[in-house]
């Protein structure tokens, strides 16, 4: 029996390159980073002052009593999936809400929230936390908001898996849709890391840049810090077609591995595995993949490691590889990071452009595919893939495919 097909019948986003699809998309096309001082957050004693902020969230008209209920990473996620669902022109009402679900990754949890409570009570001395700082901290928060916001009474469901968790939410909304508990699942990623409690702990790993976030580049000394959110519409062929929805792409397949190795070293096998699963997973052949949205965090091992990942999977295919990495643009959003990279991995298939790696200076003979250095590049994009790689050797890749 033929597999259900899968499609993305609207996007949306927002992070520290615009607070819509749209804008986003502009910023990476044109290799305009968003990197920059830090400006919004006390940042108190750290070294490390860089990241990628939202300096403005864009007007909304959710309501009053609903938001203060929100940590910044619910609120992140509300907004991106409203812009999803208006792109996606679906209306939702009493005859199909038990039908949409939502399903929502983060890797952290409600940092603004835990941050701002553990100082009122351990440096101000308050009596108590606040009232709601359990459901805003939670990690299954963001999904339950945007379940209330507009009224989905589908599967609604988070997912934590560090770096990988959207390309896990983009999978557990496919499952959910084939297996047909659901006809129309919201999806995607969100987190607001750009505390000082977060942020500290990643300056105790020493993965943090200097300066920016050059991935693939031999001069690369670490990763950057990001904030934003980004969701899907995916729905059944059948029901988009039914409805006489816009098709974006298609979400061709999904591809999941564990390294069973070490908390934050990354194995060349496990994300190898991930990308054959996904492959496999979607019925496309190594040679039918036409970009790759790296995972390329700017760190010198895991740029290394995933280069000779994809040598491993791709063979001779991978020189005829168009491979960027836009987190030189929108930084390491954390959970986040694989919903801003369909986005880029959705708008390259639609306007046959590749994004390209931001900040690149310096040729790595250790990482020498075609990454795409700081120009766009002109290429017909009929098949995309995206890599989400995190600590814990949680490994999620998710396929893309012109309709």
């Amino acid at each position: 029996m033929q597999r259900q097909r899968i499609v993305i019948t609207g996007i949306g986003g927002l992070c520290s390159l615009g607070v819509s699809a749209p804008e986003i998309w502009d910023s990476m096309r044109a290799g305009r980073p968003g990197i920059g001082a830090i400006t919004t957050a006390p940042l108190h004693e750290l070294k490390v002052r860089i990241g990628a902020e939202i300096k403005n969230l864009p007007e909304n008209t959710l309501d009053h009593k609903r938001t203060v209920t929100m940590d910044r990473f619910s609120l992140l996620a509300a907004l991106a999936a409203g812009e999803a669902i208006r792109n996606a022109r679906l209306t939702v009402d009493e005859a199909n809400t038990t039908r949409i679900g939502a399903v929502v990754g983060t890797g952290i949890y409600g940092a603004m929230t835990a941050e701002e409570n553990y100082r009122a009570v351990l440096l101000e001395g308050k009596p108590r936390a606040a009232i709601f700082t359990v459901p805003k901290i939670m990690p299954g928060a963001p999904a339950g908001q945007v379940s209330m916001v507009y009224g989905l009474r589908g599967p609604v469901f988070g997912v934590t898996s560090a770096c990988a968790s959207s390309n896990h939410a983009f999978a557990s909304a496919a499952d959910q849709l084939r297996l047909g508990r659901a006809d129309v699942m919201i999806a995607g990623g969100t987190d607001a890391p750009l505390v000082y409690g977060v942020l500290k702990g990643w300056e105790a790993l020493r993965a943090l840049a200097r300066e920016t976030c050059r991935p693939f580049s031999a001069d690369r000394d670490g990763l950057v810090i990001g904030e934003g959110a980004g969701m899907a519409v995916l729905e059944t062929w059948e029901h988009a077609m039914a409805r006489g929805a816009p098709i974006l792409a298609e979400f061709a397949g999904a591809g999941m591995s564990g390294d069973a190795t070490d908390i934050v070293a990354p194995t060349v096998e496990g994300p190898a595995s991930a990308m054959r699963a996904c492959l496999a997973d979607a019925g496309l052949a190594p040679e039918e993949i036409d970009y790759i949205n790296a995972h390329g965090t700017g760190t010198k091992a895991n740029d290394q490691i995933e280069t000779a990942a994809i040598r491993r999977v791709f063979g001779a295919h991978a020189d005829r590889l168009s491979v960027s990495s836009t987190k030189s643009m929108h930084a390491h959003c954390m959970g986040a990071s694989g919903s801003l990279e369909m986005i880029a991995c959705v708008m390259a298939i639609r306007e046959g452009v590749v994004p390209p790696t931001a900040n690149y200076r310096e040729r790595d003979a250790d990482c020498d595919l075609d990454v795409t250095p700081n120009v766009a590049k002109a290429r017909s994009v009929r098949t995309a893939i995206s890599n989400g790689f995190a600590f814990g050797g949680t490994n999620a890749v998710v396929a893309f495919r012109a309709m």
